[in-house]
C-alpha cells in the first residue's frame, strides 16, 4: 500500500486526467505525427522515382527503342575495308607492263600480345628489322587502334614464313597475311613512263581510310601518280561480329572491292626496249606518232627498277642513285633541259619568212664568220658557205645565215614562233613534273635586272643561248612541222577499256603557219639527210622503208674564247663534259608523215656522227614494228 500510494503521488493525482499522464500521451502522439509525416515523404519519394523511372522505360522501349537497337548492332557489328587490287597499265599491244603478284607478309595486332616490344625483339630475331622498319612499324602502332593489323614485313620468302610458322608459340600477334604488291615486268626499260608507286606517307593522308589499311599503295611518279585514282579502284567492306573491345568473333558478311581499271598507253614496249638497248649513258630518243600525238617509246639511260620502291629503298641504294651524276631517276625525255641547236634553225626561218624579213629566194653570204660591233660570231663551217638562200642553209645549218636573220627579226618574234610549235610551254602529257623549259624573251632578261642586247639576239638565231628544251619538246616541234598542227603529245590510249585521248590528225588545230612556208622548211630537211652536201646524208633509211627528213644539231657547253679559237681548239680533245650535245630531229615518210623521233646525246660532240644514226635506227625499229598499222592508217588517208 504504501509503495502503490508512492508511486500515484510520482504520477500526480493517480487519476486518469492527471498531470503525468497527460504528458506521457502527448509525447506518444507527438513521436506518431513526426513518423506519419516522414512515410508519407518517403512514399511520395519513392512514388516520384518509380514514376520517372517508368516514363524513361516507356521511352527507352516504345520512342527511342529502335534507335537503340540500331546503336547495339552497330558495337555488335564491325565493318572493314577490303582492298581493292591495283589497276593494271599496259602497252599499246596489251603487254602488261605494271601488273600484281601475290605478297606474303607478317602483321601484327598489338591487342593480341601483352609486350609488343617483347614480340617485335623476338621478330627480329628470326627475321632481322633495320632500325628504319622498327621506327616505322612503332609510328604505325601509336597512330592506329590495338586490333588493326599493322604490317611488320613484306615479300617474306618461304623461308622467312616458315621461321615465323615454326617459332609462333614465341611471337603473341603475329600472323601471316597474303595481299598483292605491284610488280614491274620490265623493269628499268619503261620505269621513267609508268612510274613507281610507294607505301602512303603522312602528307597523303586526307581521311580516306583505304590508305590505312596493310599493302595499300599509291603512285609516286609517271602514270602511276597520274592516273592514280583511277588505278587504286574501289574497296570491298567485311563484317565481322565482335565483342565489347573489339575482338573479331566471326565474319558475318563479304563485299568484294572493285579492281582499280586498266590504263593502256601508247607505248610500244619492244620498240622501248630495243631503242634502250642501243643508247647509251646521258641519251634520250623520243618517238611520237606525228599525226594524233600518241608516244610510241621514251627511252632514257640511265634509268632505275621501279620494282624496288615497292619494298622501300634502303639508304645505301638511294644515296647510290641520287649521287650519280648521270641522274638515273630523271627521265631525260621530260626533265633533261638543253640548248636545241641547229634544230631550232627551222623555227627561225618561218619567224623570218611570217615577218617577211627574208624571202625564199633571198641569200645572204657566209664568209665563215659575222662580225657585230667588236665582236665575231663564227660559223661551224670555219672558210664560210658562201652565197644561200633558205633551203640551202638549213640543208648546210649555216650559221652565218640565220645570225642575220635572228638580227632582222629580234628575239620576241623568234619566241612567239617557238611557243606556237610547242618549245618553253607545258605540254598536255601525263607525266607529273614536265618541264616547262625556257624559251627567253626581251622581258625575261630585263625581269633579271639585265639588258637585253643584239648579240644576245644573233646566239639565240642558231639555238644557243639561253634556251632550255626537253627532247619531248624537240619531238613536238618535228611533229608539227610535219603535219602543221598543234599536236599535244600523250601516252594514255584506253581507260577501263574505253578510249583515252588519242585523236586525229584533223582533230588537232591548225598552227596557222601558211603550207608554202612549212613546204620550205620540209624541203630543207629533206635535203639534209637525201641530198648531196647535206649534214646527215649517212642516216638515209632504206630505201624498202621510204624517206625520212631531218636536221642535225650541236650545242656547245662551254664558251670557246677567240684565243683558244686561234691555238686550234678541238672540242675532241676536251674532257667529255666539256664536249658539245650532239641532237637530231627528223620524220618519215617525207610524203606522208607518219612518226616524229628527237634524239639527244649528251657530249656526242657531232649532231651527224652521234644522234643521227640512232634516229635512223629508232625509224627503222618503228617501221618493222608498226609498218603494217601504218600501211593501213595510210590507205584510210587516201579514201
Amino acid at each position: 500500500m504504501r509503495l502503490w500510494r508512492r508511486a500515484e503521488r510520482g504520477l500526480g493525482s493517480g487519476k486518469p486526467g492527471g498531470s503525468g499522464f497527460k504528458g506521457v500521451r502527448r509525447e506518444e502522439e507527438r513521436r506518431r505525427g513526426v513518423f506519419t509525416r516522414r512515410a508519407l515523404l518517403l512514399g511520395a519519394g519513392q512514388l516520384g522515382l518509380f514514376g520517372f523511372l517508368g516514363s524513361r522505360l516507356y521511352r527507352l522501349q516504345s520512342e527511342e527503342g529502335e534507335r537503340y537497337a540500331t546503336l547495339a548492332e552497330e558495337n555488335r557489328v564491325s565493318a572493314r575495308l577490303i582492298p581493292p587490287p591495283r589497276g593494271r597499265i599496259l602497252d599499246r599491244n596489251g603487254q602488261v607492263v605494271a601488273g600484281n603478284q601475290l605478297n606474303w607478309r607478317a602483321l601484327l595486332v598489338a591487342e593480341q600480345t601483352q609486350d609488343v616490344g617483347a614480340t617485335l625483339d623476338t621478330f627480329s630475331r628470326i627475321v632481322p628489322l633495320t632500325e628504319q622498319e622498327r621506327a616505322r612499324i612503332e609510328r604505325e602502332l601509336r597512330r592506329r587502334r590495338r586490333f588493326v593489323p599493322v604490317a611488320v614485313r613484306e615479300f617474306l620468302s618461304w623461308e622467312d614464313m616458315a621461321r615465323i610458322e615454326v617459332n609462333a608459340p614465341d611471337l603473341p600477334g603475329i600472323l601471316i597475311d597474303v595481299g598483292t604488291t605491284r610488280l614491274y615486268p620490265e623493269g628499268e626499260h619503261l620505269s621513267h613512263l609508268v612510274g613507281y608507286v610507294a607505301p602512303p606517307a603522312e602528307r597523303d593522308m586526307d581521311g580516306d581510310p583505304l590508305l590505312e589499311l596493310p599493302g595499300i599503295r599509291v603512285g609516286r611518279a609517271g602514270i602511276e601518280r597520274h592516273h592514280d585514282l583511277l588505278l587504286r579502284g574501289r574497296a570491298g567492306a567485311v563484317q565481322l561480329e565482335v565483342n565489347a573491345v573489339g575482338r573479331v568473333i566471326r565474319e558475318l558478311d563479304r563485299r568484294e572491292g572493285v579492281p582499280g581499271q586498266d590504263v593502256q598507253l601508247s607505248v610500244d614496249a619492244g620498240l622501248q626496249k630495243a631503242l634502250r638497248g642501243r643508247i647509251e649513258e646521258g641519251t634520250s630518243v623520243v618517238v611520237m606518232d606525228a599525226r594524233n600525238g600518241e608516244v610510241l617509246a621514251m627511252a632514257s639511260q640511265p634509268s632505275f627498277d621501279p620494282n624496288v620502291f615497292n619494298a622501300g629503298v634502303s639508304a645505301a641504294q638511294w644515296r647510290q642513285w641520287t649521287s650519280n651524276r648521270a641522274t638515273p631517276l630523271i627521265n631525260k625525255a621530260t626533265n633533261g633541259l638543253y640548248a636545241p641547236g641547229s634544230t631550232f634553225k627551222m623555227i627561225v626561218g618561218l619567224a623570218g619568212l611570217e615577218a617577211r624579213v627574208v624571202a625564199p629566194g633571198d641569200r645572204v653570204f657566209c664568209p665563215g664568220h659575222m662580225d657585230l660591233g667588236d665582236t665575231r660570231f663564227h660559223c661551224w663551217q670555219r672558210h664560210g658557205h658562201g652565197s644561200l638562200d633558205l633551203r640551202g642553209a638549213i640543208k648546210l645549218s649555216c650559221d652565218v645565215y640565220f645570225y642575220e636573220v635572228a638580227r632582222r627579226l629580234g628575239i620576241d618574234r623568234i619566241a612567239a614562233m617557238a611557243n606556237r610549235f610547242g618549245l618553253g610551254t607545258e605540254l598536255d602529257i601525263e607525266l607529273p613534273g614536265t618541264k616547262k623549259g625556257l624559251v627567253p624573251t626581251r622581258a625575261w632578261r630585263q625581269a633579271q635586272g639585265k639588258p637585253w642586247n643584239l648579240g644576245d639576239t644573233v646566239v639565240h638565231g642558231i639555238g644557243q643561248g639561253f634556251y632550255q628544251l626537253t627532247p619531248l619538246q624537240l619531238a613536238t616541234m618535228t611533229a608539227r612541222l610535219a603535219t602543221g598542227r598543234a599536236v599535244q603529245p600523250h601516252l594514255t590510249r584506253m581507260v577501263g577499256g574505253k578510249p583515252g585521248r588519242g585523236a586525229k590528225a584533223e582533230d588537232w588545230p591548225s598552227l596557222g603557219i601558211p603550207e608554202r612556208d612549212l613546204k620550205l622548211m620540209r624541203e630543207g630537211m629533206w635535203a639534209v639527210v637525201n641530198e648531196p652536201g647535206g649534214t646527215a646524208l649517212g642516216a638515209r633509211l632504206p630505201a624498202a622503208l621510204g624517206v625520212m627528213a631531218g636536221k642535225t644539231g650541236s650545242v656547245q657547253v662551254r664558251r670557246v674564247s677567240r684565243e683558244q679559237r686561234e691555238r686550234g681548239f678541238k672540242a675532241e680533245n676536251q674532257p667529255r663534259e666539256w664536249r658539245p650535245h650532239a641532237l637530231f630531229v627528223a620524220f618519215a615518210p617525207y610524203d606522208n608523215p607518219l612518226y616524229a623521233v628527237s634524239v639527244v646525246v649528251e657530249h656526242g660532240m657531232s649532231g651527224a656522227g652521234a644522234a643521227a644514226p640512232l634516229a635512223r635506227d629508232a625509224m627503222v625499229e618503228v617501221f618493222n614494228r608498226l609498218r603494217p598499222a601504218a600501211g593501213q592508217r595510210v590507205a584510210e588517208a587516201g579514201r
